[in-house]
C-alpha cells in the first residue's frame, strides 16, 4: 500500500473501533496528537476529541459500518477519497460522502476535511 492508502485504512480502522479502548487505540495510530477533523456537524481537535465524535456517530448509527468506496487520489501530503455508512443487517446506506484528509511526515493525519453527499432526511 502507499501512504495515503495505508492512512486511509487506519482512518477507517478508527471509525469502525468497536470499543472504547480500541477506538483510543485506533485514533491514535491514525492521528497525530494535536489532529483535526471537521465535517458539517462537528470540528475537533486532538484524540480524545476524536475518539468522542466517532464514538457519538457509532451511537447514533449503532450496526452501521464505515466502508471506502472507490480509489484513494492523493499527492504531496494530501488525499481524497469516498465512503458510506453501511447497516450491517440490510446493506443499506444512507449516508455517504468524501474526506480530503492532509498527512504529516510520520504518515499519520494532520488534519480530515469532511464531508457528506447523502443524509438521511430528519423528521
Amino acid at each position: 500500500m502507499n501512504p495515503y492508502e495505508t492512512a486511509v485504512a487506519r482512518y477507517f480502522e478508527a471509525w469502525n473501533a468497536g470499543d472504547a479502548d480500541a477506538r483510543a487505540k485506533a485514533v491514535a495510530a491514525a492521528w497525530v496528537e494535536d489532529g483535526t477533523y471537521t465535517d458539517p456537524l462537528a470540528q475537533v481537535r486532538g484524540h480524545d476529541a476524536l475518539a468522542a465524535v466517532i464514538g457519538g456517530a457509532q451511537e447514533q448509527f449503532a450496526g452501521f459500518e464505515f466502508r471506502h468506496t472507490g480509489s484513494v487520489d492523493g499527492h504531496h501530503d494530501i488525499a481524497r477519497f469516498s465512503w458510506e455508512l453501511v447497516s450491517a443487517s440490510d446493506g443499506s446506506a444512507p449516508v455517504a460522502g468524501f474526506d480530503v484528509i492532509t498527512l504529516a511526515e510520520d504518515g499519520r493525519i494532520r488534519s480530515v476535511l469532511g464531508f457528506l453527499d447523502r443524509v438521511p432526511p430528519t423528521a
